[in-house]
């Protein structure tokens, strides 16, 4: 048993449905989730930056002795995963492979749709992670930009606005018949059953957050990390700006109170101490 934390990040709040995930699956273990709050949106950005942002952020993670470390965002391991593993001394999970491989089991040799930010599109990380599993399987992606922006607006799957970018998006992806869809960025769930009744009864939805928990899961289990004690675990959050608006956003994604964030600048990532918020 390894008594040692998680760590998890994203370049936001749509990380807090992978923390949900995992909190669910490995209710005993410690979590330390960092939000990049002052960088958000990182789909947008370069793959250099965004490779940048993540090791900054691996860095300060690694201050807290993590026993595995969860990027929790589609963008960062589509751009930065593969590059950056080998430089991290504990282990790593992304969020592409875990749903990829979900997807690839449900479509079989059928046609997988993928929405995302459009840096993680742009990667074709999918693509590639789906082609390596199944040749034959057809892969269709569309980048969704507005749909972060909404989520962290705090607007939900009901909003009119959301049902008409929604409808827009995935009108041309739903026409060509696949049998899953990749919801390929973590803030996608908050927006889910939109994106349902835009797909049908008929398109299996796949949200990576819930395969990547199973993959922490399943990691820990085969090198004797589970945590089983009786107890409850600990969240620990920290932001790189407005944790007000973090704590009460947040407990969307989450679907609990958050309690615990300390704002930490990015000029600070590598400094002794992180600055508390009361």
């Amino acid at each position: 048993m390894d008594r040692r934390c998680i760590a998890i990040f994203d370049s936001g709040l749509g990380g807090l449905t992978v923390v949900r995930a995992i909190q669910q699956r490995l209710p005993a273990d410690d979590l330390v989730y960092f939000g990049d709050t002052a960088r958000v949106p990182y789909g947008s950005k370069s793959k250099e930056t965004v490779t940048r942002f993540a090791r900054e952020i691996c860095d300060f993670l690694l201050r807290f002795d993590p026993k595995l470390i969860v990027f929790a965002c589609n963008t960062a391991s589509a751009a930065a995963l593969a590059s950056l593993r080998p430089h991290i001394p504990v282990p790593t999970v992304g969020v592409v492979m875990p749903g990829a491989r979900a997807a690839v089991e449900r479509a079989g040799n059928g046609t997988i749709a993928v929405i995302a930010t459009e840096s993680t599109i742009n990667s074709d990380a999918y693509r590639t992670a789906m082609r390596s599993l199944n040749p034959q399987v057809r892969v269709i992606q569309k980048p969704c930009p507005l749909f972060v922006p909404l989520a962290e607006e705090g607007r939900s799957a009901d909003d009119p606005i959301v049902r008409v970018v929604v409808q827009d998006y995935l009108q041309p992806l739903v026409a060509l018949g696949p049998q899953a869809m990749v919801l390929g960025c973590t803030h996608y769930p908050i927006l889910r059953d939109a994106i349902a009744d835009a797909c049908g009864p008929d398109i299996e939805l796949i949200d990576s957050a819930e395969q990547t928990a199973r993959q922490v899961h399943a990691d820990l289990a085969a090198t004797d990390g589970l945590r089983t004690d009786d107890r409850r675990g600990k969240l620990t959050c920290y932001v790189s700006d407005n944790p007000q608006r973090f704590r009460e956003l947040g407990q969307r994604f989450l679907q609990q109170s958050i309690v615990d964030v300390t704002w930490v600048a990015p000029e600070r990532f590598h400094a002794d101490e992180a600055r508390p918020v009361s």
